[in-house]
């Protein structure tokens, strides 16, 4: 059993909020989680019902209104996006009751993305994205990564060695729990096979209302070719030969089922035009290696070695993620490019504008040009730039100037 460092923000969020939305992918241990938190005694009482259950499903589909008028108590309902006509019938419960605590309720699937549902709870539900598990909580300890990011000075840095082989060994895992109890090898690779197909047939079918999703399976492997690069719907469009309509649906679709997420362009005025498109990630390198079909690091097999670079990329800023949903700030994540091609993969922003920049080295070694990214990021940024770190594959910290260090990988999560 893992500990969840997000468990406390659920928590608190019982504590003051009548509607609590906890959604993230399937099997990144959703249920256990509030399994947890409904242990205490206080919450013994609570109602516990699954879209799951066929009987549930259907007395839900049917009168929606009356299914939650007859619910008393705390309520967790586990998978509602498979109803989600039951978010106005909440909303006049809440309205007529707005103590805290009284829905929990989980989603395999984002029904926020819904148009006529997205403002439905607003004011009154607190939305918490759980992620696969991190390399803090597979360990047991909690990251300090994004504190120490934000602090001026190298001595908070440790000077720990990257083993390149360890490294590519957590990349190809992932998070995913039920992973990690298996052996790389056929029986991870049996693992995503079926998950993918629970999700493909039943999950997006109940999204789309769509049966017949064939091309679905082919977006999201040209997507894994692509993890951490720009996304171009008419370059995969064109390499899979199909509408850029048929991929944008299915790129919404994966969205909303935490198998991709988009990481937003970080933008500023300034005299160089930046880009502004966004990068596609898969939110799972252990999920994006077995679409690919490869080795991670492994030179012979197919793909593994020019796919290595964008794995360990797409690790980072997963990890990072990960860490934002406990960090006690509020932090957002997105990328820096101008149209001359200079470039930061990661950029944190606070609140209040502050920003910090990551670029994601395998290498062992920094050169000038691993730097030039981050300093044109602070030129743009100007007071606002606080921190550029360089993550790369030595041992050592090295500073470049007073805002500026390279820093060895492994400080991601030790």
């Amino acid at each position: 059993m893992y500990q969840r460092f997000l468990s406390a923000e659920v928590a608190a969020a019982l504590r003051d909020t009548p509607v609590v939305l906890l959604i993230g992918a399937r099997q990144t241990g959703k249920s256990t989680l509030v399994g947890e938190l409904f242990q205490a005694p206080q919450r013994e009482s609570a109602q516990q019902l699954t879209f799951d259950d066929l009987t549930t499903l259907n007395a839900a589909r049917s009168d929606p209104q009356g299914f939650i008028a007859g619910l008393t108590g705390p309520v967790v309902i586990d998978e509602i996006q498979r109803v989600p006509d039951v978010l106005l019938p909440i909303k006049a419960a809440v309205d007529r009751d707005r103590r805290a605590g009284r829905f929990l309720l989980t989603g395999s699937a984002n029904v926020l993305l819904l148009p006529r549902l997205a403002d439905t709870l607003a004011g009154r539900m607190q939305v918490i994205t759980l992620r696969p598990l991190s390399q803090g909580e597979l360990s047991g300890k909690a990251e300090t990564f994004l504190s120490r990011l934000f602090v001026v000075g190298d001595a908070h840095w440790n000077h720990l060695p990257t083993d390149r082989a360890g490294l590519l060994r957590r990349v190809a895992s992932g998070g995913y729990p039920e992973v990690q109890s298996r052996p790389a090898g056929k029986r991870r690779e049996a693992w995503f096979a079926s998950y993918l197909a629970t999700i493909l047939s039943r999950d997006m079918r109940d999204l789309s209302g769509i049966d017949a999703l064939t091309e679905l399976p082919r977006v999201l492997k040209a997507l894994a070719t692509r993890t951490a690069n720009l996304l171009n719907y008419a370059d995969i469009a064109r390499d899979l030969g199909v509408p850029v309509t048929t991929v944008r649906r299915h790129v919404g679709l994966l969205s909303a089922t935490f198998l991709i997420h988009e990481l937003p362009a970080w933008s500023i005025n300034m005299p160089k035009r930046l880009v502004k498109a966004p990068k596609a990630l898969i939110t799972d390198t252990g999920l994006a290696a077995h679409l690919l079909g490869v080795t991670v690091g492994d030179p012979a097999s197919g793909q593994g070695h020019q796919a290595t670079g964008a794995l360990v990329e797409t690790f980072v800023a997963n990890e990072i993620l990960k860490q934002i949903g406990w960090h006690d700030q509020v932090l957002s994540l997105h990328h820096f490019r101008t149209h001359v091609g200079e470039e930061v993969d990661l950029v944190l922003e606070m609140a209040d504008g502050t920003i910090a920049g990551v670029e994601v080295k395998l290498s062992a070694t920094i050169t000038a040009a691993d730097v030039k990214g981050l300093k044109t990021l602070r030129d743009a940024a100007g007071p606002r730039f606080r921190r550029g770190v360089v993550l790369y594959g030595g041992e050592t910290v090295v500073p470049i100037d007073g805002q500026i260090a390279a820093v060895p990988m492994s400080n991601l999560w030790s």
